[in-house]
C-alpha cells in the first residue's frame, strides 16, 4: 500500500481525524519516521503522561472534594472499566491501603 493510501486511510479515521490537513500530517508522519525506536518509544511515553495529567486535572475540577486517591480511583474506573477500580478499591481496602 502506498504512503499517500496510507495516508488517506489514517486522515479519515478516528474521532477527530479531520482536524489535521493531509500536509501537515505529512510532515507530523516524516517526523516519527526520522526517530530512532527509543526516541519514538520516549515520546510515545512522554504523551501518555501528558493525557493522564490532563484526565487527571479534568476529574479534579469535575470532583473538587476528591482527595488524590479517589481521583486515581475514578482515573482507572473511566480509563479501564469499573470491574478493575472496584477490584483496586477491593484490594486497597483487604490491605488497609485506604
Amino acid at each position: 500500500m502506498s504512503w499517500a493510501v496510507q495516508r488517506d486511510a489514517m486522515h479519515m479515521s478516528g474521532p477527530n481525524a479531520n482536524d489535521t490537513s493531509a500536509d501537515a500530517r505529512d510532515v507530523q508522519m516524516e517526523g516519527w519516521r526520522r526517530m530512532s525506536p527509543t526516541e519514538r518509544v520516549a515520546q510515545a511515553c512522554q504523551l501518555s503522561a501528558s493525557l493522564r495529567s490532563l484526565a487527571m486535572a479534568a476529574i479534579r475540577r469535575r470532583h473538587p472534594l476528591f482527595d488524590e486517591a479517589e481521583v486515581r480511583l475514578k482515573f482507572i474506573e473511566l480509563t479501564y472499566g469499573p470491574e478493575l477500580c472496584k477490584a483496586v478499591r477491593a484490594h486497597l481496602r483487604e490491605h488497609q491501603l485506604a
